[in-house]
């Protein structure tokens, strides 16, 4: 992973003539023009999930009634026009031991404060901005099942949960529905944290609790729980079946190797529609962007670089497998291009691939799929596609010149943020769920969350956590929620989808190898390469 997370984070695309594998540098893969510049809420919820939203809001309107518990705004106002939470729902008081406040927003605290910060109390409950915020944080300085230990007995402590003389029924009666709600924020949000059995453990301990003797906190509980469990299940059954595609795809490239490449079958057979191509892109993005978790973002950085050694540090969770298959697969899309076009004999053939996958990348542009469109790109501009001059001279660039321009990464990627922020406001405003599709460049957002992190101390030289920062990172993180959480509207076409998944791609060397016997080398280099490949 660290391997991973190195080359990830060194740049965003290959210089013109490498390998898409994400390396160490800045220039990227894209025309001679391009180089010579400077480069620098959820809207989808299953039945289950909305029948504990169900509960829970009869409950909380019932607190609310008796207790005047101040409400939490929806996730669409979290944050103000500067990028930070403010936090102007909080019921605790301004100068709260360990905390400190610059009008009106949370800007740093002691980890401990910022724990009971958490902890909803008889009068108190966290806005959900703040639980978000933390819980996805946090990990940068303890493990999530220190903290869920830590809030179970500040739970138990501070609403006197344990305490035999106590009157135990009306206490919970008053606390048992913030808890329920914070423990709901939780598992619905960070699933993945639940699949340590610490963490599992603990929840079980303290929803028992909030649900001995009332048939309505019980049965909320049981809801939250189940969905829980489902969650982590279809997770299980996710990362089986990319396990079994994964299979399948090294199978085949002995096939690939061994059978002549005139019976072979290419993408043009499969389908010959961009518009459906970039359609069933489209679905495997979206459900690769579904699987990532918020905390794979945050955990990633830990994994690379532990806040000042800091032991408390976790190491042996699994870190950031979805958000690393997310990367894979960008990797396979931009060899599977490169394949397509180097495959062919005819040198007409190979124009009228290139032409199809132009037309894909337009496509994809104007659905909001960046991601498709820039590993496109990428593979067109592999060294071993960009080399076969006598092939593009047969092709109308016309429209890939303008779809480079819109990627183009000058001036940090001026163009793709313009039109980034243009699908989102489409997002915002959609009246149709085709409208809703923004899928960003995978690698830029993760770019834009590693300097972040970089750019500013996790901690300030008094030792409390730099909570200003950290609602940046949240607000990054949650723009991403949003998007992921769309589904996607067109048609699933399960034999394009299988031929985008599994079918064979050729080697960065089986590339040349293609290239050179479509169009021979044209100097001495090239000739040496050529003949050290076909030695092997």
């Amino acid at each position: 992973m660290a391997k991973f997370l190195a080359e990830l984070l060194g740049c965003t695309l290959p210089e013109k003539g490498a390998s898409p594998m994400f390396e160490k540098q800045f220039d990227v893969g894209f025309s001679e023009k391009f180089k010579r510049k400077s480069m620098l809420y959820w809207t989808t919820v299953s039945d289950s999930d909305v029948t504990t939203h169900k509960l829970l809001r009869l409950i909380f309107l019932y607190i609310l009634q008796q207790d005047k518990m101040p409400q939490t705004p929806p996730f669409p106002v979290m944050y103000g026009s500067n990028g930070y939470n403010k936090n102007l729902y909080k019921a605790k008081e301004e100068d709260y031991e360990g905390l400190y406040y610059h009008e009106n927003n949370l800007v740093s605290g002691s980890l401990e404060a910022l724990i009971e910060h958490l902890v909803p109390t008889v009068a108190y409950f966290p806005d959900r901005t703040y639980i978000f915020t933390f819980l996805l944080s946090s990990r940068l300085f303890i493990h999530p099942y220190e903290l869920m230990s830590k809030v179970c007995h500040l739970c138990v402590d501070q609403q006197r949960l344990a305490d035999p003389q106590a009157d135990k029924v009306q206490e919970v009666r008053k606390i048992a529905p913030k808890i329920l709600q914070l423990l709901t924020e939780w598992t619905e949000t960070f699933p993945y944290d639940f699949r340590d059995e610490r963490m599992m453990k603990s929840l079980k301990e303290l929803t028992h609790r909030l649900s001995t003797g009332d048939e309505l906190y019980r049965k909320a509980v049981q809801q939250m729980t189940q969905t829980l469990i489902r969650k982590l299940t279809t997770l299980s059954q996710y990362e089986e079946a990319l396990a079994k595609i994964n299979s399948s795809v090294t199978d085949r490239l002995t096939v690939l190797k061994t059978k002549p490449q005139a019976i072979q079958r290419d993408i043009l057979t499969i389908c010959s529609d961009p518009f459906t191509l970039a359609q069933q892109l489209t679905h495997i993005e979206l459900e690769r962007l579904s699987y990532i978790g918020p905390e794979e973002f945050i955990q990633a950085l830990v994994q690379k670089d532990p806040l000042d050694n800091d032991k408390r540090c976790f190491s042996d969770h699994k870190k950031a497998s979805n958000l690393e298959a997310y990367v894979e697969w960008f990797n396979r899309l931009s060899y599977l291009v490169a394949t397509e076009i180097c495959m062919p004999v005819k040198k007409k053939h190979r124009a009228r691939v290139i032409e199809f996958f132009i037309d894909v990348a337009r496509e994809c542009f104007n659905i909001g799929n960046f991601n498709s469109l820039m590993a496109i790109i990428t593979g067109m501009n592999m060294s071993p596609v960009s080399r076969l001059k006598k092939t593009w001279g047969k092709v109308k660039t016309a429209k890939f010149d303008i779809l480079e321009h819109q990627m183009d990464p000058s001036s940090n990627f001026y163009n793709y943020r313009t039109a980034l922020r243009g699908a989102t406001q489409r997002s915002i405003t959609a009246h149709s769920s085709r409208e809703k599709i923004v899928i960003p460049f995978f690698s830029l957002l993760i770019k834009d969350i590693y300097f972040l992190n970089e750019g500013c101390a996790n901690r300030l030289p008094n030792g409390h956590v730099n909570f200003e920062k950290f609602w940046e990172l949240a607000k990054q993180v949650m723009e991403f929620m949003t998007w992921k959480k769309v589904e996607c509207p067109f048609d699933r076409d399960r034999k394009i989808l299988q031929y985008l998944l599994t079918a064979p791609v050729f080697s960065e060397d089986a590339l040349y190898l293609a290239s050179y016997e479509s169009e021979g080398p044209e100097n001495n280099m090239e000739k040496d390469r050529w003949k050290s490949l076909r030695c092997v």
